[in-house]
């Protein structure tokens, strides 16, 4: 068969093609038997027999035996290193016709030494030689380079593996995340073929298991069949464009969507997005599987093993991965999917593909509505930010979300109806969720807020008003979630109405006084969900794209929201709670005591503390608590007959809380001076194997009260009324704010009524180990009495409100020099929120630019 008899004999393949004759995989294997058929004749012809000491080889397409229509021919002559002359009489008696009949070829002339010596300088001639398949001549002599091509890449895996990363992420960087672009490559893209390809190549190294080492998700896009339908979108996209381009354009979709029976572009789109995330789920773990499996070498060998470091009751962390305890059960745990997806979040660290299908395995549905604990976790993974991607997309690709949140289904992988928006509908709830992380210090209801960030468009792809639909789905979601009836109520209007602001600023004239009535009137006057409704309008703009939120539409919004406060009645002033019977009976008895008590929730104590009323008091007894590795959801700060009477709902680090005598008697140790509490716990924090800024609560409720203690400096530090343990966490989310208000039924105002009267200091920040007792060490530095304390934590975010007086009767605590300082010192002990990390900027979890993406060491 002459080469022109060939290259008629492709177009008439493709005009089968065209007919519905053939399907894609048909297409593909009857173009990989022509073209072998013709090399086989065409070689035989030229002497390339089986003892002349030549072979052809293949590469690429043809090599994997999955050939495109107008994909070139990878094909390497290969020779036992016979006389020149002859090589190049029957190297250009096989180029040359190809060339005559424009069929499309990428060629070398190599003996095996020669070709192994580039394999082991280019990185991705290796990649392409360990796919190279005989084709015609010398079968010995294409052994012998394969052979030798995988051992070479086997032995050289420890020290070529940064340059493979770094390689990937170059690929990435140019070619763009597959799953959220317009016009996907689908070759080259993050989540497309030459990932594939490359969990291959470490699995030829025995790095990892290849393609299978990803568990399937419910819809059944394991990462093989991922593949071959990405292989099956670029085959139709080859033939419909009739040029071998990699690029999805929408102006082909609908065809190609038509012919592989998918439906219209928007059901293509939703198909490659599945399959992108798919493959790039599996990407990032079989890179990070590759990285823990390198081989060891010389004093690397004696390096001890990983220590499994606790992050949560049954999760530990083990060689940069977030893992099962050896103790947990997941069958008799409903609640470890979130705890795990948490500890990843506020880590940074990924989640190990095993403990993934561990509890996809064997983890039972939570029951309804949610233990308080589980939706404490689902508060804290949406409160850290742009951590929470990963583990939330982890958990999807896994099936696991779907079962957390069933309406999600609906929204995955949907692509967006008008081109403004840069994510499909999912992953565009996930960042706006991201976004309202860092303004949870704006507002009175962080949970609620984030919470309404990432469900606002759930009601999309439903064929009806999404906010109507949604508004419904979020009852549903509230009541299994476990919220109380008046914060569904909210969190349904959130959603009903998060379109409200954004369309009033932009549309009616804010001058006229109707406007701000009918926002004031259409939200029910509450104060509440319109500064909900305000934070959430920036963040969903933030997310949808570059440009959506900008000076003109920021300043319209603000100034509405400034309008309808005013027409709002002012916020109810927070109070203290009184104490119980049993509280006001142990303060009545003198001297200190220790109570605790099983609360509401799996794992979950009151812990009562009662002791003679001194100032740094509550600094004590939180650092006590978190000595003994308790962590402390919320805690009210009271007093009654010179005893200072404080109460903290904690959950233990593990296993059950310590003796109360013994807690006594730290106590005890404690006030005297025996022990110095806060050193000890700053040693805790500074001994955290990963840089600690921020440690996360668990609460989303609080306990309010009242003490007296006269100064009660207060600090906690680890179980103080936030900060769960010295659990690493390696950022801070929301920018810190501190507000003032005055005291109901006492004048705050400036001048001589103000004089020793109170304040109210509130203080919204994400959570540190510690910091409830650095800020009460900063108000007794600064002469102030804590006369009750409300200490909250939402997710990640702390809520902390003090009434506070100062000691000196002749000073006010409306001073401005004096709040300003206050101010700056209590400024100075709060995390400071970290840079936001975008995708694909190269830097990796956290944003620390140490690590790739799949938490993959980059040198």
């Amino acid at each position: 068969m002459a080469a022109t008899d060939l290259a008629q004999a492709r177009r008439q393949l493709l005009t089968s093609a065209r007919s519905g004759k053939l399907d894609a995989p048909g297409l593909r294997q009857v173009l990989v038997d022509l073209h072998e058929f013709w090399l086989n004749s065409k070689g035989a012809e030229l002497g390339i027999t089986a003892d002349s000491g030549l072979a052809i080889v293949a590469v690429g397409g043809l090599g994997r035996g999955e050939l495109l229509p107008y994909s070139d021919l990878d094909l390497i002559l290969l020779h036992d290193d016979l006389p020149a002359a002859k090589v190049s009489e029957v190297a250009d008696g096989l180029w040359y016709p190809l060339w005559d009949a424009n069929i499309p070829l990428d060629h070398s002339v190599r003996t095996v030494p020669q070709a192994l010596s580039v394999a082991a300088e280019d990185v991705t001639a290796a990649l392409g030689l360990l796919e190279a398949r005989h084709i015609a001549g010398d079968e010995d002599l294409s052994k012998l380079l394969i052979g030798g091509v995988r051992q070479q890449w086997r032995s050289q895996i420890r020290t070529r593996f940064p340059d493979i990363v770094t390689h990937a992420q170059d690929r990435w960087r140019r070619a763009g995340d597959i799953a959220h672009r317009a016009e996907p490559d689908l070759k080259s893209g993050r989540g497309g073929l030459r990932d594939v390809q490359l969990l291959g190549a470490l699995a030829i190294a025995q790095l990892t298991d290849g393609v299978s080492q990803a568990r399937a998700d419910p819809s059944g896009s394991a990462p093989q069949t991922a593949y071959v339908r990405l292989l099956d979108i670029r085959t139709e996209l080859h033939r419909i464009a009739g040029r071998p381009r990699e690029q999805v354009r929408a102006q082909d979709a609908d065809e190609i969507g038509a012919a592989l029976r998918i439906g219209d572009r928007f059901d293509l789109a939703r198909s490659i997005s599945d399959a992108a995330r798919t493959i790039s789920y599996s990407i990032d773990v079989g890179l990070r599987t590759a990285g823990n499996a390198l081989p060891r070498r010389g004093l690397a060998k004696l390096r001890r093993p990983p220590v499994r470091r606790p992050l949560d009751e049954g999760v530990v962390e083990h060689n940069g991965e977030v893992v099962l305890a050896r103790n947990a059960i997941p069958s008799r745990d409903p609640g470890l999917i979130l705890r795990v997806a948490a500890s990843s979040a506020r880590t940074g660290l990924p989640i190990s593909a095993s403990t993934l299908s561990r509890l996809a395995d064997y983890a039972p549905e939570l029951r309804e509505p949610w233990p308080r604990e589980a939706l404490s976790d689902m508060i804290v993974l949406l409160g850290s930010g742009h951590h929470m991607v990963d583990p939330i997309e982890a958990l999807d690709r896994t099936g696991l979300w779907g079962r957390l949140i069933p309406e999600w289904g609906a929204v995955r992988d949907l692509p967006p109806r008008d081109a403004i928006h840069s994510w499909t509908v999912d992953r565009h709830l996930v960042e706006t969720a991201s976004y309202a992380s860092a303004m949870t210090t704006r507002v009175t209801r962080p949970d609620l807020l984030v919470l309404g960030a990432l469900i606002h468009d759930l009601g999309k792809g439903r064929g009806a008003d999404h906010s109507i639909v949604g508004a419904e789905l979020a009852i549903q979601l509230g009541n299994r979630m476990g919220l109380w009836p008046q914060d569904v109520t909210i969190l349904s209007e959130m959603v009903r109405h998060h379109l409200l602001l954004p369309s009033v600023a932009t549309r009616r004239d804010l001058e006229d006084p109707d406007t701000a009535q009918f926002v004031v009137d259409t939200l029910g006057g509450n104060r509440v969900l319109l500064e909900l409704l305000a934070a959430l309008a920036e963040a969903d703009s933030l997310a949808t794209g570059p440009g959506v939120w900008g000076d003109w539409k920021s300043s319209l919004i603000h100034d509405l929201v400034r309008r309808c406060m005013r027409l709002i009645d002012g916020v109810e002033p927070v109070v203290a709670e009184p104490l119980s019977p049993e509280q006001i009976a142990l303060a009545e008895a003198g001297g200190f005591a220790v109570e605790i008590s099983p609360a509401e929730g799996l794992h979950t104590y009151t812990v009562t503390m009662v002791a003679p009323d001194r100032p740094g008091l509550l600094s004590k007894m939180a650092g006590v608590l978190g000595l003994h590795g308790l962590r402390a959801q919320s805690a009210s700060v009271r007093s009654h007959d010179g005893s200072a009477v404080n109460s903290f709902v904690v959950v233990p680090r593990f296993g059950s809380p310590p003796e109360v005598g013994l807690m006594r008697q730290q106590l005890i140790a404690a006030v005297e001076g025996k022990v110095d509490v806060l050193a000890r716990l700053d040693a805790r924090e500074a001994e955290s194997p990963i840089p600690t800024i921020a440690s996360v609560s668990e609460g989303i409720g609080a306990l309010a009260g009242v003490s007296a203690s006269a100064g009660s400096t207060d600090p906690a530090t680890d179980g103080s009324g936030h900060a769960k343990f010295a659990v690493p966490a390696l950022f801070a989310v929301a920018p810190a704010r501190i507000l003032w208000s005055g005291v109901p039924g006492e004048s705050s105002g400036a001048g001589a009524d103000a004089v020793g009267g109170q304040a109210i200091l509130e203080l919204r920040v994400d959570d540190r180990i510690g910091l409830l007792s650095r800020v009460s060490a900063v108000l007794e530095a600064h002469g102030v009495d804590v006369r009750w304390a409300k200490v909250t934590t939402l997710g990640n975010t702390v809520v902390d409100t003090f009434c506070i007086r100062r000691s000196d009767p002749e000073r006010s605590v409306d001073d401005p020099d004096f709040r300003a300082a206050v101010e700056a010192d209590i400024l100075k002990v709060c995390p400071q929120p970290q840079p936001r990390v975008e995708p694909n900027s190269g830097n990796g979890p956290g944003g620390t630019g140490g690590t790739s993406r799949s938490g993959v060491p980059i040198s």
